[in-house]
Formats: C-alpha cells, sequence, structure tokens
C-alpha cells in the first residue's frame, strides 16, 4: 500500500512538473499520426509481397456455366460434354438404306434439334512453370519495396524524434534567454525608478527617462516575441504528440556533441540504404526485362461435370483435362531489346544516383561538423563578452547614479548586454540545430 501510495504521489509531482523530454520521445513513438501512415505503408507493402509470392502456388478457379440453346451445334456439343450423345441424335431415323440418294438427306434430329439446357461446373487451376525469372524478379522488387517502406517508417520516426528533441532543446534556450531579459528589464526599472528620483531632486533630466522607457518598450517586445515562440512550441509540440501539452519540463543540460565518424553516417544512412535498395529494384526489373526472350510455360489441370440439370449424374458425366503450353515470342520488332536497353541504362543511373548519394551524405557531414566547431567556439567566447557586458553595465549604472556618466551611456552599455544575450541564443540554437541534423543523419535516437 505505501508502494502504491508513494507512485501516485510520484505521477502527481511528475505531472506537476510538466512532460519531460523521454516521456515525449515515448509518446511520439506512439500517437505521432505521420509514424502511424507510414506504418500502414509496411503493411500495405507487406500484403503487395503476399500477393506476389502468391504466384507461385498458382491460380484454382471454379467456373459455372448456365445455357438453353437450340442451335444445332450447341446442343450436339452439350450433350457430348455431358457424355448424353446418341445415334439418334445424328439423324438415323431419317436415313433409309433403300433410298439410293441416302447421302443428300438432311437429318432433321440432327438440324432442327429441341432447345437444351446445360449447366457446367468445373475446377481448373493454372500453374506457371517457368517464367524466365519474371516471376521471382515481381516478387524480389515487391520484397524490396517493402524494404523501402520499413526505411520510410524509421526516416519518419527519427525525423519525429529529431523535431521533439530540438523543440524541447528550442524551449530550454528560450527561458534561458528571457531569464537574462527579465534580469535586464529588472534593471531597466530600478534605472527608471532611480532616474524618477533623480529628476525630482534635479540631477536628471526628463530626455533620461525617455530614453530609459524607449529601451525598455524594446526590451519588453523582445520578451513578448519570445514569449510567442513559445507558445508556438507548445503548439507544435501538441501536433507532433497528438495531444494537449501545455507545460513540459526542459533540459537542463547543454547538448554534447555526439561523437560519430563520416564511415559510421554512411553505414547507417537511410538515405543510402534507400538508394540501395532502389539499386536492387532496378537491377531485377532488368531480369524481368530480359525475360522476354525466354519462354513461358504453364501448366493446366480442369476437372469438371455437365448435365441438363444442374450436378444431374454428377459423377457419370464427370470428365478431366491436363497440359502444358508453351509460348515464346519469336519477334517483336526489336522492342525487346530496346526495353532491355533502357533498363540497363536506368540501372547504371542508379548506381549512379547512390555513389551521388554517398558523396553527397560524406561532405554534407563534414559541413555540420565545422559549423558545430564554429558555433562552439562562438559560444565560448560569447559567454565571456556577455558577462563582461553585464559587469561594464553594472559599472555604468553605478556611475550614472553618481553623476559621473551619462544616461546616453548607460543605454549604450545596456543595449551591448541586451545584444550578447540574443547573439548567444542564435548562437546556441545554431549549435543545437547542427548537432540534431548530424544525429538525424546518424540515427542517434531517444533521449541523449
Amino acid at each position: 500500500m505505501k508502494y502504491f501510495t508513494l507512485l501516485f504521489i510520484s505521477s502527481i509531482l511528475t505531472f506537476a512538473q510538466g512532460l519531460n523530454l523521454e516521456q515525449a520521445l515515448e509518446l511520439v513513438k506512439r500517437q505521432n499520426l505521420e509514424i502511424k501512415a507510414a506504418e500502414y505503408e509496411v503493411q500495405s507493402a507487406s500484403l503487395s509481397l503476399d500477393m506476389a509470392n502468391a504466384q507461385d502456388y498458382g491460380q484454382l478457379d471454379f467456373v459455372q456455366n448456365i445455357s438453353r440453346s437450340n442451335d444445332a451445334g450447341n446442343v450436339f456439343g452439350f450433350k457430348l460434354t455431358s457424355r448424353e450423345a446418341t445415334f439418334g441424335d445424328f439423324g438415323f431415323s431419317d436415313f433409309s438404306l433403300s433410298n439410293p440418294n441416302i447421302l443428300n438427306v438432311q437429318p432433321h434430329d440432327l438440324n432442327y434439334p429441341d432447345s437444351r439446357n446445360f449447366f457446367q461446373s468445373k475446377l481448373v487451376y493454372k500453374l506457371p512453370v517457368y517464367s524466365g525469372n519474371k516471376i521471382t524478379a515481381y516478387q524480389n522488387m515487391a520484397k524490396e519495396m517493402r524494404k523501402i517502406s520499413i526505411l520510410d517508417k524509421e526516416e519518419q520516426l527519427n525525423t519525429k524524434i529529431y523535431e521533439t528533441r530540438k523543440s524541447y532543446f528550442d524551449m530550454a534556450l528560450l527561458e534561458g534567454s528571457l531569464k537574462n531579459l527579465h534580469i535586464i528589464l529588472t534593471n531597466i526599472q530600478r534605472l527608471e525608478t532611480v532616474t524618477n528620483e533623480m529628476i525630482i531632486e534635479g540631477y536628471a533630466k526628463k530626455i533620461d527617462l525617455l530614453e530609459i522607457q524607449s529601451k525598455k518598450a524594446n526590451v519588453e517586445r523582445i520578451i513578448a516575441e519570445l514569449a510567442s515562440n513559445k507558445e508556438l512550441l507548445y503548439h507544435y509540440l501538441s501536433f507532433l504528440l497528438n495531444q494537449d501539452v501545455e507545460e513540459i519540463s526542459t533540459p537542463q543540460y547543454d547538448l554534447l556533441t555526439p561523437q560519430i565518424s563520416t564511415q559510421d553516417i554512411l553505414q547507417n544512412s537511410i538515405d543510402i540504404k534507400k538508394a540501395m535498395t532502389a539499386l536492387k529494384i532496378r537491377e531485377n526489373i532488368l531480369v524481368a526485362e530480359k525475360s522476354r526472350y525466354l519462354p513461358m510455360i504453364g501448366a493446366l489441370a480442369e476437372m469438371q461435370t455437365a448435365d441438363d440439370s444442374f450436378l444431374g449424374d454428377a459423377n457419370d458425366h464427370k470428365s478431366y483435362t491436363i497440359g502444358m503450353q508453351l509460348t515464346w515470342n519469336i519477334f517483336n520488332g526489336g522492342s525487346d531489346s530496346a526495353a532491355i536497353e533502357k533498363a540497363q541504362v536506368q540501372r547504371l543511373k542508379m548506381q549512379t544516383q547512390t555513389e551521388l548519394s554517398r558523396q553527397g551524405i560524406a561532405l554534407q557531414v563534414k559541413e555540420i561538423q565545422t559549423k558545430i566547431k564554429t558555433a562552439e567556439d562562438k559560444i565560448k567566447n560569447l559567454k565571456i563578452e556577455l558577462q563582461l557586458a553585464r559587469e561594464i553595465y553594472d559599472n555604468y549604472e553605478g556611475r550614472y547614479k553618481e553623476q559621473l556618466s551619462s544616461m546616453n551611456d548607460v543605454i549604450i552599455k545596456q543595449s551591448s548586454w541586451l545584444e550578447k544575450v540574443l547573439q548567444l541564443l542564435q548562437a546556441e540554437n545554431e549549435r543545437n540545430k547542427q548537432i540534431f541534423v548530424l544525429e538525424r543523419l546518424a540515427l542517434i535516437q531517444g533521449n541523449k
């Protein structure tokens, strides 16, 4: 009982603190609509593969023919099929051996039969025995298409994790910047109070107060913009997680630079895997096109029964047919060779695109790593400059109170402090963005 009580209290505290990054990542994996859509694509591709593999088992059809006719050929054929033909059906009742023109007699029973019903029930089984590897090639293509759909789902999952993590760290940067801006605003408000007092005592001018109020309005405008950005981030997180998000627990640590080589990224790259899979599809298309020069062999097995009533005397009237058929296209005006050449060119094109994708990603990795290093150096210097700008502002604020510097000097130093805050925010945003892109390429997921 004590355990469940502690668990309940812990869940309440977690909820009160807001959704943390680890919880958000679990929710996005389960609830994101785009990931669910990608999963349906995987299921669809799996069913397409099942359909392709089903061709190995042939096709069994039940055929039921129902007819009525008084056509001489049809009626006689109906009787033969149902094994009920008699010599009388040939019109023997009209034959007379004493008639010297017997060969010119038109048998009435054969030419003008009575109308007859025909019920034919049969099972037909067709099996492709040899297709010049065409069926196998189509099955392999379906298998590779399923791999692409799985890679698409993996890419979608990786993208949503990337976007969720980036949103959390963007929120952390916004809150850090807002904290600095509120410190600046508090200092401006304090300076505004001091200036009002100095105006009353005659030690300051009204223009000094107007300069402070103008700077305060500028800081308040920036704070309002960042607050709007926070609200937009919450809306975007709600979209990603497919539920309302009103409060989160932001990460309280710096984002670590992933230590991963270019070769590792190339091995794990989804884009390269998709390109290589597409190359296999092109190779199978070439195999399928080459089958144009090869024969097609199919087997047939048929079992039937026929009568003038449905399934009448079915056992006595049953029959079967078995056989094989070979078809071989000998000449097609050169279109077969053109189709094969076209498939060969498309395969070579895909090989080139695969290598181009590999080189492009390698170049992208180097660019990202350079941008991360540049941003880190910039952040290191800006933190020092920010600390110095704040100390200089505090110094000038004190000097102003002692009437040793002008309000204009104080405003300039305060503007420099504000500029460093915004520059640091921009640099940290750029560093995080490049780290997230690198992790996305390397398929590094989860809460780091």
